[in-house]
């Protein structure tokens, strides 16, 4: 390898470390700390502390609910909880499993009624054990009575079935008791396994009805007498007990179960809601609501509000990275993310600020809430607009609609408009060619954002005044950011030297001293960057690529130029070729530090990064194929990375185009008859060639784009290389001489076709 060889590799590697030293470290540094910044600014509390007035003071001053809060009334809670207990019925159980011991008691009492006895003292011991047994004194009289065969036969044939069937109906120890469960009460059937809610109005026997009952029965239908009637009532009493109890724990569980069933009762406030006005009297809700109002803002920081906000900032952020694709980071700068954090800081600062304002400001309610509608978002993105791509444009319209509606506390409802109103704002000032037009696209911006409040405001169900309220305030938002993108554009475009829309306009007028000097000292240069500009404008508009860009960028390509001149063949006229005397090595150099100074030239008239951009990859890394197939008739061992231009290969559409229009047209010149179908054939081989070369890997053309883009060029080019009459020797010197007469009153014949020399 030669020593140029090893000089051209080694500044090659330095080339690669300078494009890896491009990574915008410090702009990803100061837009992480930014995004770390609104994330704690978004939750914190800045709002000063609310005052607090107990039941029965006057209040010293208005105030007024700074946001939307629900809480909970635990006295009302507490009230509606006891209110549910007492309504819940109380639950008895039937259990009829007395019956059989009853019964089983009975049997065994006459068993030893009837036994055999022998004397009076085994009588009284039989007595003495049926007292045992029913824990009551019985008489010697009762007892001779239950001995009677009559009254066992009533007893067992009417006393003892009535106290059956009573009991398995069932009976309670008081029904008295049964009344004062005003909501009824609940019976359960433990052997049918089932329950049974009754009102109060329903009858259930308690003892004592049971007992007259059985007496009246004994009395109409048994006709027994009374000294009958009562040695029953005297057996049966001891021994009768309630079938129907309460069940206390299955009712204080079910009471249990429908307090915990009941919600809570909760004070809605609405944000901008007067809770006392000045010289009022505080009552005790009053004190509540101030109360849950101070008590929610005593905290001042929100940490999991601010982890959540940064989160999804930072991915919102990462969209960024893929604006292009195949690009990532690699087509970010430092100053694009300082720009955009600036931005972004600036809009969603002012944000929390105008919250603020908001809520010391005593305005009704509809206006109080809708406040929000009125700060200028879409006006942010409009200046994005100006400068970015629809790609980037969209993802930082995603993190200032969601840092924005963060710190006005909005919802979702907020956010779509600030987004959807961002977004017909970057479309208008995309689309838009001159500050006149940005002044008229304030109207159909109106428009959309009155179309995106009223579909909202309808999704909400939001009623007619505040329908109309917040109309007013969209279509005031409209002109504010109209406004917002006049007066900050200028300044934009000073700071960060940025090329706006409105800079490319000033750029493009001739008078600009650089295209003056251009045109004074290389005039060749000068009409090659012109017809350039027509051919990369109809280029452009062609697959929708940005025209005024590629315009303007053709027009200051070759500025470069402007410090050596005569070694370029457009410059040199009929002088002689300075580089004849050098060597294809300097020629080279010569050639190819024409971009550099281009770009150097563009940074001292402050052009704008995107057109220093384009003079920069016009070229691309290609081959200046004249000197190097010169060079290796000299020397075969040279190299040929040598003879390329340094690069880099175009990044974007619109330098791509510049490229391939610079290259069809110097090529063009050439052409000895440049016919439509010759310079179709011209464009495709150029185009192709440039292709091959691999120096539009990193732009976003496609093939359907390069297709577009060669049509548009035939156009024009077939357009600039139109046929031309041949007029004879004698008509063209009188052409001639008719043009130098000076009054120029005879007038030349006419070509025999008829074409007047004109035309021609």
């Amino acid at each position: 390898m030669t020593s140029k060889s090893k000089a051209r590799s080694s500044g090659q590697k330095k080339t690669k470390k300078m494009s890896n030293s491009k990574f915008p470290k410090l702009g990803i540094l100061v837009f992480l700390v930014a995004l770390i910044g609104l994330a704690i600014l978004s939750g914190t509390n800045l709002r000063p502390p609310l005052p607090l007035y107990v039941a029965g003071e006057v209040a010293a001053q208005d105030v007024l609910a700074t946001q939307n809060l629900l809480f909970e009334d635990t006295s009302s809670t507490l009230a509606k909880r006891r209110q549910v207990a007492d309504l819940q019925p109380p639950v008895y159980d039937l259990d009829r499993s007395p019956i059989s011991k009853i019964q089983d008691k009975f049997r065994l009492i006459f068993d030893l009624i009837n036994s055999p006895i022998a004397s009076a003292s085994e009588e009284d011991a039989i007595r003495w054990q049926i007292e045992e047994l029913l824990n009551v004194e019985v008489s010697r009289k009762t007892y001779s009575h239950w001995k009677e065969e009559r009254f066992q036969t009533i007893f067992y044939t009417q006393a003892l079935p009535y106290i059956v069937d009573m009991l398995n109906k069932g009976i309670v120890a008081d029904r008295t008791l049964l009344l004062q469960n005003r909501n009824g009460y609940i019976i359960r059937d433990l052997d049918q396994s089932n329950e049974t809610l009754h009102s109060v109005a329903f009858k259930i026997n308690d003892i004592s009805t049971t007992k007259k009952g059985l007496l009246k029965e004994l009395r109409k239908k048994g006709k027994a007498p009374l000294r009958t009637r009562n040695a029953v009532l005297s057996l049966i009493s001891p021994v009768l007990t309630p079938t129907v109890t309460p069940n206390r724990v299955e009712t204080q569980l079910r009471e249990q179960l429908a307090v915990d069933a009941v919600d809570p009762v909760y004070y809605s406030i609405k944000k901008g809601e007067s809770i006392v006005r000045k010289g009022e009297r505080v009552t005790l809700p009053i004190q509540i609501k101030l109360q849950a109002l101070l008590a929610h803002k005593n905290q001042r920081f929100f940490p999991y509000q601010m982890l959540g906000v940064f989160m999804t900032t930072l991915l919102l952020g990462a969209g960024l990275a893929f604006e292009r694709s195949g690009q990532r980071l690699g087509s970010l700068r430092n100053e694009d993310l300082l720009f955009t954090t600036l931005l972004i800081v600036l809009f969603a600062g002012g944000a929390k600020a105008f919250m603020l304002l908001q809520s010391n400001l005593d305005s009704t309610q509809h206006a109080a809430d809708l406040l929000p509608i009125l700060y200028p978002v879409s006006g942010a993105l409009g200046l994005f607009g100006l400068i970015f791509g629809i790609r980037r444009c969209s993802v930082i319209a995603l993190i200032t609609s969601f840092l924005c509606t963060v710190m006005m506390g909005g919802t979702i409802e907020l956010f779509l408009f600030y987004f959807i109103g961002s977004m017909i704002n970057v479309w208008l000032v995309q689309h838009a060619e001159s500050r006149k037009d940005i002044a008229v696209s304030g109207l159909p911006l109106m428009v959309g954002l009155l179309a995106t409040w009223v579909g909202l405001a309808l999704y909400q169900q939001l009623d007619a005044p505040e329908i109309a309220v917040g109309a007013a305030f969209a279509a005031a938002n409209g002109i504010i950011s109209l406004l917002v993108v006049f007066a900050l554009s200028p300044i934009i475009e000073l700071i960060f030297n940025y090329t706006t829309r409105f800079k490319l306009m000033e750029l493009m007028n001739l008078e600009q001293p650089l295209l003056q000097e251009l045109m004074m000292n290389a005039p060749g240069t000068y009409h090659h960057s012109l017809i350039l500009s027509n051919l990369v404008e109809a280029g452009a508009k062609s697959i929708g690529a940005n025209s005024l860009l590629c315009k303007v960028a053709a027009l200051y390509h070759d500025i470069g130029k402007l410090a050596k001149p005569q070694y370029f063949i457009e410059n040199q006229g009929r002088a002689k070729n300075p580089h004849d005397k050098l060597t294809p090595a300097m020629s080279t150099l010569i050639l190819i530090s024409h971009v550099k100074k281009g770009v150097g030239l563009a940074r001292k008239f402050r052009l704008g990064h995107e057109i220093e951009d384009i003079i920069q990859q016009h070229h691309g890394t290609s081959v200046i194929r004249y000197f190097y197939t010169k060079a290796v008739e000299q020397d075969e061992s040279l190299c040929k990375d040598d003879f390329r231009y340094p690069g880099p290969k175009p990044k974007s559409r619109e330098a791509a185009i510049v490229m391939l229009a610079d290259a069809v047209e110097a090529s063009s010149r050439v052409l000895a008859d440049p016919t439509p179908s010759r310079l179709r054939g011209h464009i495709d081989t150029i185009m192709k060639g440039i292709f091959s070369e691999g120096q539009l890997d990193d732009s976003e053309l496609t093939f359907s784009d390069l297709t577009k883009v060669g049509e548009s060029f035939h156009r024009v080019l077939t357009g600039i290389f139109h046929r031309r009459i041949e007029y004879p020797e004698d008509q063209r010197a009188g052409c001639i001489k008719n043009h130098e007469e000076k009054n120029g009153q005879d007038k030349p014949e006419k070509p025999k076709n008829g074409t007047s020399p004109e035309a021609a």
